[in-house]
């Protein structure tokens, strides 16, 4: 077995120092910083909010009132406007900087809740005793002390529990299968089995195991069972494509060549590679390390995420799906009736979709067939106007009156919004396959699944009456590798379009 200085010596020649500076020691990698800065803005922003409640609160004034005598410099008497924006962005620069150097931006798989509510206070108070030691300093003592303890106290409590519901939201999405990072696992060995029972055992990591790797040669026994050994070095990313793995875990020393091997082609396939070090207390302390639970862990790569981007596509899919349900409730309702009079069956029609990473849910739409339809699929599949898998027949005989008006302007998926609330689907994405397509899904096929499902997509405005297979893949993929909140809003503005032109079938 090799010892720790294998591993130290590997992670200096595999990664350069401009990249490890990059790392954990400096506040985030490069897929992470706009999330980072994010968290920044609203820090600022909350230590604004708070600000402002105790000035209100102390000297019992308005909002506008107390705006109008801020701007004049009146507020506080003999305080400019200046000063009182000079101490507050000082305040402000000053936890945003203890907060990074205590690692409060980074993911929150890295640290647990106690201690991450302990360094958010812990940062909350450091900062404070600097900005009530520069009043002292610049002999401020007409700026009542009231404000300035009220503003620290509530900024601390503001923050525990904006970290506290995030981690309640990002679990309770783990728990549905949502936003976890699928991992493989290279080595059958004790550490392996090790790791893998430690990462399935702590909920807040947002990791799920899809098997081992086996390395033949490189370990002195295995512990791994045979059934969760799912390939070797030869089909390491073959596996990565079909499990949608995110990270490879490497737990067993082998040869540099190997590893270096691997690494390059984790650069181009865009999944995260991480080692293991045997010693840990070998490790150099210049090494940049980050804890998965208790496991210490050294970073050789990291896929570039849009991570901001996809928070602001998330937070727009929830208003935007919000606002439509409320504001086209009686259109709902209205089409709910008129199914029930129409034809016998339920208003709802689910089935089962398979999302991102393959997870299967169900998808909601308005009725538009009869109610034995899906026993009935046989009698129709000579009429299929669709290549490869797809399944299409315009004028399909199951589908009912109503359906077909329904169709024609795509109102059938206007309770898909539902799905887009639940986190299942996006408003703009790859359309949800049924399961039987996937399967006949050949490997490069499977990068429509790298991604949130959408109602409408590219192809949908674009190829819509293509019946190629070939063309769908491609559109989509397109899409995926392409991707911008701009492209997103281009692709609803020619939705609304194409669902006024009536072009559904």
């Amino acid at each position: 077995m090799a010892s720790s200085d294998f591993w130290q010596r590997l992670s200096s020649s595999l990664v350069s120092s401009a990249e490890w500076e990059a790392g954990v020691a400096g506040g985030g990698t490069r897929s992470g910083r706009g999330t980072v800065k994010l968290w920044m803005v609203l820090d600022a922003l909350t230590i604004l909010a708070a600000a402002t409640v105790s000035t209100l609160y102390k000297f019992h004034t308005t909002p506008v009132a107390g705006a109008r005598g801020f701007w004049h410099g009146n507020l506080i008497a003999g305080r400019s406007m200046w000063i009182l924006l000079a101490l507050l962005c000082g305040f402000t620069v000053m936890l945003i900087m203890i907060s990074r150097r205590m690692h409060l931006y980074t993911p929150a798989r890295f640290t647990n809740y106690l201690h991450e509510q302990r360094m958010s206070a812990q940062a909350c108070f450091t900062a404070g005793l600097f900005l009530l030691g520069t009043l002292y300093l610049v002999q401020a003592e007409d700026i009542p002390r009231r404000i300035v303890v009220n503003t620290i106290i509530l900024v601390a409590i503001v923050l525990g529990l904006r970290r506290l519901v995030y981690r309640m939201l990002l679990y309770r999405r783990y728990d549905r299968g949502l936003d976890t990072r699928n991992i493989l696992i290279v080595g059958t060995g004790p550490e392996a089995n090790a790791l893998r029972h430690h990462v399935e055992s702590i909920r807040h990591l947002g990791y799920t195991f899809k098997g081992f790797i086996e390395i033949p040669g490189c370990e002195a026994h295995a512990s791994a069972s045979s059934n969760e050994v799912v390939g070797s070095l030869d089909t390491l990313f073959q596996q990565t494509r079909k499990q949608f793995v995110d990270e490879i875990f490497f737990t067993s020393p082998c040869e540099r060549g190997i590893v270096q091997n691997v690494l390059e082609q984790a650069r181009i396939h865009g999944v995260d590679l991480r080692v293991i070090p045997e010693m840990y207390e070998g490790v150099a302390w210049i090494t940049p390390i980050e804890y998965i639970g208790q496991f210490p862990t050294i970073p050789l790569h990291r896929g570039h995420v849009p991570e901001l981007g996809f928070v602001f596509k998330r937070i727009f899919d929830t208003i935007f799906s919000a606002l439509t349900l409320v504001l086209l409730s009686p259109i709902l309702v209205a089409i709910s009736i008129a199914i029930k009079f129409d034809s016998p069956g339920p208003v709802f029609y689910t089935s089962e979709r398979i999302g991102k990473k393959g997870i299967v849910f169900r998808c909601v739409k308005f009725r538009t067939m009869v109610r034995d339809a899906d026993k009935r699929r046989a009698e129709v599949m000579h009429m299929n106007e669709r290549d490869g898998v797809l399944f299409k027949v315009s004028n399909d005989p199951r589908i009912t009156r109503l359906g077909r008006f329904l169709r024609k302007y795509s109102l059938d998926e206007l309770p898909q919004f539902i799905n887009v609330l639940r986190g299942e689907m996006s408003i703009v994405g790859p359309r949800p396959p049924l399961a039987g397509e996937v399967s006949r899904y050949d490997l490069s096929h499977l990068r429509r699944l790298d991604v949130t499902p959408g109602i409408t997509g590219l192809w949908q405005v674009q190829g819509r009456q293509d019946p190629s297979f070939a063309s769908y893949v491609s559109l989509d993929v397109t899409y995926i590798e392409n991707w911008s909140i701009w492209l997103d809003f281009k692709i609803i503005l020619r939705t609304i379009a194409v669902v006024f032109a009536g072009t559904g079938t």
